[in-house]
């Protein structure tokens, strides 16, 4: 039994699934505004779901079919059917590399996606200097970083309003405005599963790291680490310390800080897209932030 259906009616639906199934690193990502569901099958045969957004052309799915891997080629090849018979094309993008192998569906690199294991944070950090002078200039102007209550995120909280206006300046300071798929700016969807770590100075919020599961693999994935343009330098390297830590200490074994489009092994096409795109977006520089981290893979 194939469905399509928006957010408001089957949305509730998808975490438990996500729970059994949810691999890819944005496979959460579906939960945020924006998503519809397609659905196949039911629970006595495997229930499978495909996070998209409708362009109006195209139905672009979030990362992998949440299913069982052995399922992913009847799944997407169901998906691209009703894609066809709604008169859009199809494409899966975020996806990893047992997708391509289990779908065999033609593929395009888009970039890196850098991983740690957290159990090793505390060697990375005691082997970097530069790393350990930009944690000690935060904490000498007075950061501090702290994980808040569940009840300080509920709407009308002073600390729900002070990150909100945060997420407001942040904003205001980027030089591209957001793109809305899979970079959408919602840290409050599904509060309960995710994990927060606040930086603050004189008692205000000037940074926020939000850590999203990923349940099947098991891991988190940093999708939204945030900095006030005032915040002092180090206040992001302290606030992914906090969260390595959080996480090592849970026994999270892999973290993702996210994709760095267009980096590593891409095609010449995509090189030339990232020389033109130089003045709008910041991709070598946002690889070399992500690769000072040592990330492990």
């Amino acid at each position: 039994m194939n469905r399509s259906a928006g957010v408001s009616n089957e949305r509730l639906r998808v975490p438990a699934l996500l729970k059994r199934h949810g691999w890819n690193a944005t496979s959460f990502q579906i939960l945020e505004p924006g998503f519809r569901y397609w659905f196949d099958g039911d629970d006595a045969l495997g229930e499978a779901c495909v996070g998209y957004v409708d362009t109006g052309s195209a139905w672009v799915a979030a990362g992998s079919p949440v299913a069982p891997p052995e399922r992913f080629a009847e799944v997407s090849a169901r998906f691209a059917a009703a894609a066809v018979a709604a008169g859009r094309r199809v494409s899966f993008f975020a996806t990893e590399q047992r997708f391509h192998d289990a779908a065999q569906w033609s593929s395009l690199r888009v970039g890196d996606q850098p991983i740690w294991s957290p159990a090793d944070w505390a060697g990375v950090v005691s082997g970097s200097r530069s790393l350990r002078e930009q944690l000690r200039r935060a904490q000498a102007k007075g950061v501090t970083v702290r994980s808040p209550a569940l009840a300080e995120l509920e709407p009308g909280h002073p600390t729900r309003i002070d990150l909100e206006g945060l997420i407001a300046r942040w904003l205001a300071s980027r030089q591209i405005a957001p793109m809305g798929f899979l970079v959408h700016v919602d840290p409050f969807t599904f509060c309960d599963q995710r994990r927060y770590f606040i930086a603050e100075r004189d008692g205000r919020a000037i940074g926020l790291l939000c850590a999203i599961p990923i349940y099947a693999r098991p891991g988190w994935f940093f999708e939204d680490f945030l900095r006030d343009p005032s915040a002092p330098n180090g206040t992001v390297e302290l606030l992914i310390d906090a969260g390595m830590r959080a996480a090592a200490t849970e026994r999270i074994p892999y973290v993702t800080l996210g994709l760095v489009p267009l980096s590593g092994e891409i095609g010449p096409w995509l090189r030339a897209a990232r020389r033109w795109g130089r003045t709008l977006y910041d991709f070598d520089g946002l690889r070399a932030f992500k690769a000072k981290l040592k990330p492990r893979a």
